[in-house]
């Protein structure tokens, strides 16, 4: 990670914090090592300046929230929410003399209704582990974020996180129907409903879903659920250029086709995973393209997109026969992001969403980028959706390196916006982009965001210095 130097500050100042805390925390949700508090200062996130924590807080319960946030209003200080930091932006970053106040330790699955179809959970709760859960049940949580054996349903929320699926079944704020939420002072708010159905009044739960912790703490939430669809089946199609790749997905889409997943991977990252894995993936391709379908007949699905593949001009096209070779495809597409980041140890990963007709050009421009760099960017992406993410690889011990790469970086930004597209699909502003939101939604936007986030947090305490 590259960052700034963590050196927690010790005055009497933050002794009064500690003591206040401690009046309605027990003593071990209350950390104060700075060699611990340290840990906890930043997401996965380059480029992303960490502050210092004055205390990290593992709160258990609602009161305890509440109690942390009027502590922190009384006090003037800054709180900032955390998951499981596996963030890509710094929106978790630590900023110097805050509280951290860390949801893990709030991990219960309150409630799972096959009737309403519905799960209540609190923000610790492990995205693998609600989708285990709720299994047992006949039911699935559809979103699916790559990192879900780690991230948390209030990170999630927070970033308004997507996944391999979202093709089909769509992104997190879909599936969010209600929120608790406690409020910069300590008030705790509840909004939306169990219904399947509700537009009473105006949409505040949606406005917390990927408000990066900037408007109120989730402490509870109730979620959506789906019937468990069958095993899907998976497609694998070769091609000699991403460009016919991108083809392959437009005819996909506007054949009518609902794939289950449709995820791209280009040459360098075919070759970053078969380095890691040795799965042996065809190196000599310079896209590889997987589409899955569970329906009730996915073979009958694969074999007419198989076709479509063909046209576009796929140079093999190999359908899985079952569940478990599907499975090792997709593992493949799993091992990208880490596969990726062993090529130099660092890497900076991008999520740019075009619209899907515009894909094959931000590929190409993402390739010119990497030659003008002199930098190995890999993409894998939700190509069903357009999402992108474009993975820049560098040492971050060669200073020339890590400048070429953030410039890239910024680059490929710009380029997916010339095109359409928006700077975040699913991992959020954070620090890291910030700028950059003011490019894409222009001065009154930015104004009327700016007053939202007044009303909800008028002494500026929430996750300052994110998003906006």
């Amino acid at each position: 990670m590259i960052m700034s130097r963590i050196e927690a500050p010790r005055d009497e100042h933050t002794g009064d914090l500690v003591g206040r805390l401690l009046t309605g925390l027990p003593a071990e949700a209350v950390l104060t090592d700075p060699d611990v508090t340290a840990s906890y200062a930043h997401d996965m996130a380059s480029f992303c300046p960490a502050g210092a924590p004055a205390a990290v807080v593992l709160p258990r319960t609602v009161e305890q929230v509440q109690h942390v946030l009027r502590v922190a209003t009384e006090l003037r200080v800054p709180v900032v929410p955390q998951g499981a930091r596996t963030g890509l932006s710094g929106a978790a970053n630590a900023t110097d003399g805050c509280v951290v106040l860390s949801l893990t330790k709030m991990d219960r699955i309150l409630e799972i209704d096959p009737v309403d179809r519905i799960a209540v959970v609190e923000p610790g709760v492990v995205n693998a582990a609600l989708s285990r859960a709720v299994a047992a049940h006949g039911l699935t949580y559809p979103p699916d974020p790559s990192s879900w054996e780690m991230c948390t349903i209030g990170g999630n929320i927070g970033t308004a996180s997507g996944g391999l699926c979202c093709v089909k079944y769509g992104v997190t704020a879909e599936y969010v129907l209600g929120l608790d939420v406690v409020l910069a002072d300590g008030r705790l708010l509840s909004t939306g409903r169990r219904t399947a159905k509700g537009v009473a009044g105006y949409d505040l739960t949606r406005l917390f879903v990927g408000s990066e912790g900037t408007l109120g703490i989730v402490v509870r939430a109730v979620l959506a659920l789906k019937p468990q669809p069958p095993q899907q089946l998976v497609l694998a199609a070769e091609f000699a250029s991403t460009a016919a790749a991108c083809d392959a997905v437009c005819r996909i889409m506007a054949g009518g086709h609902v794939p289950s997943l449709l995820e791209l991977m280009d040459r360098p990252t075919v070759k970053a995973v078969n380095a890691l894995t040795r799965m042996g993936l065809p190196e000599t391709t310079e896209a590889l393209l997987l589409a899955a379908f569970d329906t009730p007949d996915p073979a009958a699905d694969l074999a007419a997109v198989g076709a479509l593949c063909e046209a576009a001009g796929a140079t093999a096209v190999v359908p899985a026969d079952d569940p478990a070779e599907s499975e090792l495809l997709l593992q493949a597409r799993r091992s990208a992001l880490p596969a990726l980041e062993a090529v130099k140890g660092t890497t900076m990963i991008d999520d740019v969403c075009v619209p899907r007709s515009r894909l094959g050009d931000l590929l190409d421009g993402i390739e010119r980028i990497a030659e003008k760099y002199r930098l190995t960017i890999g993409v894998c992406a939700h190509a069903g959706d357009g999402n992108t993410h474009p993975t820049v690889c560098f040492d971050a011990a060669d200073p020339d390196e890590s400048r070429r790469a953030r410039e890239s970086f910024d680059e490929i930004m710009g380029l997916g916006l010339e095109l359409g597209g928006t700077i975040t699909g699913e991992h959020g502003v954070g620090v890291l982009k910030k700028e950059w939101l003011a490019r894409e939604i222009g001065p009154v936007a930015l104004d009327l965001q700016r007053q939202l986030k007044h009303v909800f947090d008028p002494l500026g305490l929430l996750n300052p210095g994110k998003v906006l």
